[in-house]
C-alpha cells in the first residue's frame, strides 16, 4: 500500500496492483503466505477469475516495494508486472458540457 498526502493533508492509501501468470489456487495460496511471511506489513491477494490473474498488495506502513515482489514470484517461477493505473475517464468531457466562469 503507498501512502502519501494531499494538498488537505489528508492520508491517502494506494494498493499496488500486478497482472501474474498464477493460475492455480495451490500456488497462489503458498505466494500469498510467503509473501506476508516475507513482508509482515502487506497484505495480499489473488483474483485467479480475472483474466490478468491480478494479485493485489497493500501495505499498512508504507510503500509497496513493487521490484521486491516481483523478484519474488520470479524465484518460484512465476512472472509479475504491475498494471497501470487507468486515467479516470472526465465527466465532463464525456457528456459535453462546458463550464463557464460565473460573472
Amino acid at each position: 500500500m503507498q501512502r502519501y498526502y494531499g494538498k488537505d493533508q489528508t492520508m491517502h492509501t494506494m494498493i499496488e496492483v500486478f497482472k501474474t501468470d498464477v493460475t492455480e489456487r495451490d500456488h497462489a495460496n503458498m505466494l500469498i503466505d510467503l509473501i506476508h511471511q516475507s513482508f509482515g506489513a502487506y497484505k495480499a491477494n489473488f483474483d485467479l477469475e480475472d483474466c490478468d490473474k491480478i494479485l493485489r498488495v497493500k501495505c499498512i506502513t508504507g510503500l509497496v516495494q513493487s521490484s521486491l515482489l516481483i523478484d519474488l514470484l520470479r524465484d518460484f517461477g512465476f512472472h509479475a508486472e504491475v498494471l497501470p493505473d487507468d486515467e479516470p475517464a472526465d465527466p465532463v468531457a464525456l457528456i459535453g458540457i462546458r463550464s463557464y466562469p460565473l460573472k
